[in-house]
């Protein structure tokens, strides 16, 4: 089996995949090769030596931005000190510290007027006119949508911009120029500009950006500056009053599926969701949609109607069309971004005048052409339906060498955070999961199978790894999760509740210090959770054990995971909780899950990470270390 590896190299330059075979390096320490473009006198390449991928979503490129080698850059560059002055400068754009806190509104229409002055600050408000937008709005899968029409218009050989949010490990996630994160040289440059500009000029009243307005302002101050053939802008929350709503002449528009989320901001109705997402329809400028409920289609419409858009409904990509092509997101719920995909970028092929260039001979509407595959098979989008193989070696061997063999632990990353999401999430667990389990069988709560290759049998186990803002409704969550995966035959053995090492007040990026203290972490919203998983998987309130409060230092004993205790799911009435943990520290999991397949040769830990974008942030942050 051939197994993706990657590495980092300096100075921008892209390095090219290498593979390497899994069978082998179980069992022998595998020389790892990496090859790239000449290095110049001081460059020095690095290996990420602690992942292997098997995401569908296949890197083809990544920077040297994620390394988490940084410190030293620091230190051999002492201009690079100044990017964690950027964050505490952006931190301080942050006015709420949860989430779930309100603060007082200056006035909706209020708050676009303030972003044009800032733009007008800036020099932008005329150049922004100049740029060819995509702009997508949407529930879900709107992030999906914008990298499949941003990898698709690279693949047709345009510069492309692209803005999203919010970003995983490091703000520069949120920028990227031709599929890569801006560099970190550029994001100070266009950083400091901005911050200084709006510094000096901010006058009669006029107070500094909040985070996602500077964002935005930042986002069209790169494109402009780097040129961009195509800009491809997410919308950050609603559509008709967010910030990226300066956009006055988008080339098209599209929503994607929408849902119940940020109802304390949108409203309580489907109908009132579709009001603010249509806010960014603009007259005349055609739209393209996904398949809706009619609540939602009905408003959706009468909004294109009034504004005389043209308002096509797109439906799921037929993966016929692909020739064998596979998409580079993984999740039947893609189909329904990468068919709106398809339909925007046709349309801005179509009215920037690029479509007759590239296909003088025509084609069929029908047609998916070669360099759209390409987009579609090659883009990526870190924490979502992602796979990360984690490879755990003995701590005591000093030279790295897998002579001495671990059990398997394989962390599914995926964000989702409401009920919509969480259910394509649970099905796209299952498919992973059960995808290479033909040979396996059911042996007390867990699978058990022989792997090919392998001298011994392998004790799957399906782990949850939970966290979730509390303005989101865990009581809706967790059920919609267990139901969904029980439905497909996977049903999970453990349930760990941990708190996110991130915080909502704090901007931080992929190099800062991993916080070691964790003993004053208040554990109260995961206990609840814990609560709530109990009763929704045995039908009653178990009796729970709160002695991780003292110190919140105490993990489960490894036996927790590896033993045969009953799985989630026992007989109703079970009052001794064996199937969740509330785990003290999200560093601590991540080594106590570390420990247990060290421990156990045979075990097989495939632990599903979501409920919250910070939580798989901070996870990859980790894997990545």
């Amino acid at each position: 089996m051939l197994v993706y590896g990657k590495g980092f190299l300096k100075c921008e330059a892209p390095g090219v995949p290498f593979f390497y075979d899994k069978r082998k390096s179980f069992f022998t320490k595998t020389k790892r090769g990496f090859h790239s473009l000449p290095l110049g006198t001081g460059d020095r390449v690095y290996f990420n030596t602690n992942l292997r991928y098997s995401s569908k979503s296949i890197e083809v490129v990544d920077k040297a931005a994620i390394d988490m080698g940084s410190k030293e850059d620091k230190a051999d560059n002492p201009a690079l000190s100044s990017y964690d002055d950027a964050m505490e400068a952006l931190s301080t754009l942050i006015s709420r510290r949860n989430r779930g806190d309100r603060t007082p509104t200056r006035g909706n229409r209020d708050k676009l007027e303030q972003v044009i002055t800032y733009l007008k600050i800036l020099g932008l408000e005329e150049k922004i006119k100049e740029l060819k937008v995509i702009h997508v709005a949407g529930t879900k899968g709107k992030g999906s949508t914008c990298v499949f029409s941003e990898a698709i218009l690279r693949n047709c050989g345009f510069r492309t911009g692209m803005f999203t949010s919010p970003h995983l490990i490091d703000v520069r996630e949120r920028f990227r120029i031709d599929g890569l994160d801006i560099s970190e040289e550029k994001f100070l440059q266009y950083f400091w500009e901005c911050w200084k500009l709006l510094k000096e000029k901010a006058v009669d009243g006029l107070t500094m950006p909040p985070l996602f307005q500077f964002l935005t302002v930042l986002a069209f101050k790169i494109f402009v500056c780097e040129k961009v053939d195509v800009a491809v802008i997410e919308v950050g929350l609603g559509g008709k009053l967010d910030s990226t709503n300066v956009i006055q002449k988008p080339v098209v528009c599209g929503i994607a599926s929408l849902g119940m989320d940020h109802m304390d901001i949108l409203g309580n109705t489907l109908a009132d969701i579709a009001f603010h997402k249509a806010g960014i329809f603009k007259p005349q400028i055609p739209a393209f949609t996904v398949p809706q409920l009619s609540e939602a289609m009905e408003v959706l419409q009468k909004t294109a109607n009034n504004l005389e858009v043209p308002l096509e409904v797109v439906p799921p990509l037929d993966l016929k069309k692909l020739d064998g092509v596979a998409l580079g997101l993984s999740g039947d719920h893609q189909l329904v971004n990468a068919g709106l995909a398809v339909s925007l970028s046709r349309c801005w092929l179509q009215r920037t005048g690029n479509w007759e260039k590239m296909f003088p001979n025509g084609s069929k509407e029908t047609e998916i052409p070669v360099a759209f595959c390409r987009g579609l098979a090659t883009a990526r989008l870190h924490g979502r339906a992602q796979v990360v193989h984690d490879v755990v070696s003995d701590p005591q061997e000093s030279s790295g060498s897998m002579e001495t063999p671990c059990g398997d632990l394989i962390f599914y990353l995926d964000g989702a955070h409401s009920p919509e999401s969480m259910e394509a999430c649970g099905r796209w667990f299952s498919s992973a999961v059960g995808g290479n389990k033909s040979l396996s069988t059911a042996v007390n709560g867990y699978k058990r199978h022989e792997e090919y290759g392998r001298d011994f049998n392998r004790v799957s186990k399906q782990i949850l790894l939970f966290n979730c803002m509390e303005v989101r409704d865990p009581q809706v969550l967790l059920p919609k999760l267990v139901t969904t995966c029980a439905s497909s035959g996977t049903h999970f053995s453990r349930a760990l509740f941990v708190p996110s090492m991130s915080t909502y007040n704090k901007v931080i990026s992929g190099a800062s210090a991993i916080p070691s203290d964790t003993r004053r972490k208040d554990l109260t919203w995961q206990f609840r959770l814990q609560r709530l998983w109990e009763k929704s998987i045995q039908g009653t309130d178990a009796a729970l054990d709160h002695t991780l409060k003292l110190d919140g230092i105490t993990v489960p004993p490894h036996d927790f995971l590896c033993g045969d205790a009953p799985q989630c799911g026992g007989a109703a009435g079970t009052t001794q909780v064996t199937s969740s943990a509330v785990m003290p520290s999200l560093p601590l999991t991540i080594n106590w899950l570390r420990d247990c397949v060290r421990r156990n040769p045979s075990l097989k830990l495939e632990v599903l990470v979501t409920g919250s974008l910070h939580l798989v942030g901070d996870v990859l942050r980790l894997l990545k270390r």
